[in-house]
């Protein structure tokens, strides 16, 4: 963890990231709030978006993330980004990326989860999966799925893990994966491509094992987490 802060505090003497890019957080709950400061700290602005931007809440994350950090609507938010991430509820993607606006030629990143309850289970409620949901929505975006399998404590300190996090990624743009995971090897975990958008069902399912284990049954606790090579 001191290591990732040093390597960030460098980035910003130095002056910034080669690329430093406008980074949208759409949402400001635990994984909006754990993933903006992460992403401030590798010298990219970043903008939230709330519905009540104004909030003593969000004033307080603008205020932990940063100088370069602000709050608005998140239309504006979007509008402004060159990546939105989109930290909202898993069944209110599609309603939710349609109200952003045009998309177009932004990078979308994607970690939820569609996540609905039957017979006392969380069970994946979509017939394909949230980030080919979103995909649809904003077709000339590249969506890029990630985040999704951890929770936002072991984002922040991945050494809580006891070992190296891979975060596997998920999207049919080459480029837009790499800049995710840019973002991700700066937050001290490791990005590991496991193919195009169709597969984001099967990543989207690895959450919904763990909760289900964690808290819905009666045989011991565990975490995973995937590992490379």
């Amino acid at each position: 963890m001191y290591l990732r802060f040093a390597v960030a505090a460098l980035t910003l003497i130095i002056g910034g990231p080669a690329m430093a890019d406008t980074i949208a957080i759409i949402g400001t709950g635990d994984v909006g709030g754990a993933l903006g400061p992460e992403f401030a700290q590798q010298g990219h602005t970043i903008v939230y978006g709330s519905r009540d931007p104004g909030r003593s809440k969000v004033e307080e994350l603008v205020e932990r993330t940063g100088d370069l950090a602000s709050a608005t609507t998140p239309a504006e938010a979007a509008a402004q980004a060159d990546i939105v991430v989109l930290a909202v509820p898993g069944l209110m993607v599609e309603e939710i990326t349609r109200s952003l606006g045009d998309l177009s030629g932004k990078i979308i990143i994607d970690p939820t989860n569609p996540l609905e309850r039957r017979m006392n289970r969380l069970e994946h409620a979509v017939d394909t999966s949230n980030a080919e949901i979103i995909q649809a929505a904003a077709p000339g975006a590249y969506v890029v799925k990630a985040f999704n399998t951890l929770n936002w404590k072991t984002m922040v300190d991945p050494a809580s893990a006891g070992g190296p996090v891979s975060i596997p990624l998920v999207g049919d743009n080459g480029r837009a994966k790499d800049k995710v995971a840019e973002l991700v090897s700066g937050m001290g975990l490791e990005p590991i491509d496991v193919g195009p958008l169709r597969d984001a069902r099967w990543v989207e399912g690895m959450l919904i094992l763990w909760i289900n284990n964690r808290y819905g049954s009666k045989r011991p606790s565990f975490d995973y987490h995937l590992r490379k090579d």
